[in-house]
């Protein structure tokens, strides 16, 4: 009996958890898609590589609403049951409150090893992904980033001017100056051009213009008629090494054993790596410990977060002051994921320090325990 009445208790915490989750993570989605559309208008990506980078953000979204959800899903579906008189069967059956609360929290567990499998594997890794399909890219749009009398600098090494631009995509007085080498470049200005793009490739039609070569300040020049520049071979000035937050788990823990010089037999034959590692610089030590933090340590929040939500089992929901009771826990519960977030900025390079940090969501948890133990000790607190 027991059984059945807890597997129905989760059963409709996940049910509302999927339903609230998906339905946030796509509202949050969308209006990311929109901020990502600079990656077309402005630096020229096609809608394929838009796309794809947009879609592999969905983890990173899920796995950042998924405290706040889990909480709210808990407190709902318990403030629910109280309301309905459905907790009183569990009470009515033999299930003692302290039980109750053992029970959510090993069914919390279940939602920490989610949220860790996010933070650890899956997050980094779509987001690499993502990142690879914008290295991998060409501009591939330069029709939509050429705007008339601005200077274009997007590109790497190539800035573009244009006097005029018509609909059918026909540039007057147009201006390129290319950086080929450290001191060799290329100026070109022609009076008309046209982008043209056949076989996936992005090409730029000039008439009647003039190029001008300048290497190691020798200059020469000619004029033309017609020519073309394949723009294929120009890349985005869009950031295209990998961040921090793409970089796997395990190499974020090699880089900080790395900078810290950690000398332990155990930890340096498991492991550590030899292999060059991105972004492993001392300047970096600090957004190593924060990035640890955020994968490994912040998922754990979400058993004081559990606890906060049984913390309504304590008073009854015929108390006069029940109503700003439970308003008071969902504002502490709220206070506790901004706290997780908040602590995230006050990592250190200093490891003593960071220990005090790391330990504060256990430390929350046995307090918040403690706490309800010694409430349901008292006589008007016995199981009904």
């Amino acid at each position: 009996m027991k059984k059945l009445i807890f597997k129905k208790f989760a059963k409709d915490v996940f049910q509302f958890f999927l339903l609230v989750s998906i339905s946030i993570s796509l509202i949050v989605w969308v209006i990311q898609a929109v901020n990502f559309l600079d990656i077309v208008a402005e630096d020229g990506h096609g809608f394929k590589v838009y796309f794809l980078y947009t879609l592999l953000s969905l983890p990173k979204i899920f796995s950042k609403i998924l405290p706040f959800i889990y909480f709210i899903s808990l407190f709902y579906i318990i403030l629910k049951y109280e309301n309905e008189n459905e907790l009183i069967i569990f009470w009515t059956i033999g299930i003692k409150k302290i039980e109750f609360v053992n029970v959510l929290l090993k069914f919390s567990i279940f939602y920490l090893i989610l949220q860790l499998l996010l933070t650890t594997y899956v997050v980094p890794t779509t987001l690499d992904k993502a990142r690879s399909y914008i290295r991998g890219s060409n501009v591939d749009l330069f029709s939509s980033i050429i705007q008339e009398k601005k200077f274009i600098d997007v590109v790497k090494n190539l800035t573009i001017f244009v006097e005029e631009k018509d609909n059918k995509g026909n540039l007057k007085n147009i201006f390129l100056k290319e950086k080929i080498e450290k001191n060799k470049s290329q100026t070109i200005f022609a009076k008309e051009g046209k982008i043209q793009k056949y076989d996936n490739k992005s090409t730029l039609l000039l008439f009647d213009g003039k190029i001008i070569n300048n290497n190691n300040k020798k200059v020469n020049s000619f004029e033309f008629s017609k020519t073309e520049i394949n723009l294929s071979k120009f890349t985005t000035k869009t950031t295209t090494h990998p961040k921090i937050q793409e970089i796997g788990t395990y190499n974020v823990l090699n880089c900080v054993i790395r900078l810290k010089n950690i000398n332990n037999a155990y930890i340096f034959n498991v492991l550590i790596t030899k292999k060059k590692l991105n972004n492993c610089i001392p300047e970096n030590l600090k957004n190593s410990f924060q990035e640890i933090f955020k994968r490994l340590i912040s998922p754990f929040y979400l058993l004081p977060l559990c606890l906060i939500a049984c913390l309504i089992i304590i008073k009854s929901k015929d108390d006069y002051e029940y109503f700003k009771y439970k308003f008071g826990l969902f504002i502490l519960g709220v206070i506790t994921i901004i706290i997780s977030e908040i602590s995230i900025k006050y990592t250190s390079t200093k490891i003593i320090q960071n220990i005090h940090i790391f330990t504060l969501p256990i430390l929350f948890l046995i307090v918040i325990y403690l706490y309800i133990k010694f409430k349901l000790k008292k006589p008007n607190l016995i199981n009904q």
